[in-house]
């Protein structure tokens, strides 16, 4: 299984503390994050049997002093260096040195089409000007930018809106992260949206990204492709859920999981080496195996195009292997 995307919290401190945050978000970095030798060396391991992109998120990476450093080094070893940021501690200086060490792409967070949602969604009054400031910066290094947006009940109905924003930003691609009720976004449970509302939110999706002009992916909602298969989309999309397959998330304390939503431990960069673990854990082998799935998921005709999100299937019941409990669809297997 080719591995062709690792996120790596680089540390939870953040400048900001959305309450959606998967990370948990804290206000200082942690003694136990991983130190430079040991990404350096998960680095190497990821090069010595793929090049895949290498996403610095957190948290804030711009609060980690080696970040600059880091993505040097990810870059001379053949990965492909990008973040995830809010962007608001992106200056001038930082958006050239940035781009001298060769970041590919930054990905940036905005939850709304405008400051007033914005800064409602993440509780930080004027952190709307501060991430359009950063993008702008970020732009003028010619580093592409794509932007990120969390979904729920909140901003459901501006995501057509949001899309717009972020054309008008110069921003090179749209990513919709449905809400997965982890981390600090645990508590907002009355803040997911509905199975018919997912239904409903995919159908306007798939004719905003038909179209428009920037690349819109559907993230944390494989139900999606589903839809789009019913729809008769050819190509341009992958299977929904790639927790395991193509994607690994690297804790700041060097943990390994399918994705950063599934709590659920493939093993430790300190223990072992990235390619063993890639390769040989038991988590990211069942993950690889849609004969694994349980209930509507397992009879599901769609389950190799859709997979379910296994991280929701997890935080609803304790089991990641699960059916999608944001799913309103009846796989043929199970009508009367």
């Amino acid at each position: 299984m080719n591995l062709r995307l690792i996120f790596y919290e680089t540390t939870r401190a953040c400048n900001m503390g959305c309450p959606h945050c998967r990370a948990s978000a804290e206000s200082a970095r942690s003694p136990e994050e991983l130190s430079a030798e040991e990404v350096r060396r998960f680095i190497d391991s990821a090069a010595s049997f793929s090049r895949p992109v290498l996403v610095f998120s957190g948290g804030e990476p711009l609060l980690r002093p080696d970040i600059f450093d880091l993505v040097s080094y990810a870059k001379d070893a053949g990965l492909k260096p990008a973040i995830a940021t809010n962007a608001a501690l992106i200056g001038a200086a930082e958006a050239r040195e940035l781009k001298s060490r060769g970041l590919i792409a930054a990905a940036v967070s905005l939850y709304g089409p405008d400051g007033l949602s914005h800064d409602d969604f993440c509780g930080q009054p004027g952190a709307f000007e501060a991430t359009l400031a950063g993008i702008a910066r970020l732009k003028g290094e010619s580093i592409p930018v794509q932007i990120n947006t969390t979904v729920t009940k909140k901003n459901l109905p501006a995501i057509e809106e949001i899309g717009n924003t972020a054309q008008a930003l110069g921003a090179e691609s749209f990513h919709i992260f449905f809400l997965v009720p982890t981390g600090k976004g645990r508590a907002m449970t009355g803040d997911e949206i509905t199975p018919e509302e997912y239904e409903a939110a995919f159908a306007r999706l798939f004719e905003y990204q038909s179209r428009s002009p920037l690349k819109v992916k559907v993230t944390c909602a494989p139900h999606y492709y589903r839809i789009a298969a019913q729809r008769g989309a050819r190509g341009g999309f992958t299977r929904g859920c790639l927790a395991g397959r193509g994607v690994c998330f690297i804790s700041c304390k060097g943990e390994v999981f399918g994705c950063g939503y599934l709590p659920v431990s493939a093993g430790s960069v300190r223990e072992q080496d990235l390619r063993t673990i890639w390769h040989d854990s038991g988590l990211f082998k069942a993950l690889r195996d849609d004969g694994g799935l349980l209930g509507r998921c397992g009879a599901c005709e769609f389950k190799t195009v859709c997979g379910g999100c296994r991280a929701r299937a997890y935080a609803a019941t304790g089991n990641y292997q699960e059916e999608e409990p944001k799913c309103v669809y009846q796989p043929l297997k199970r009508r009367s």
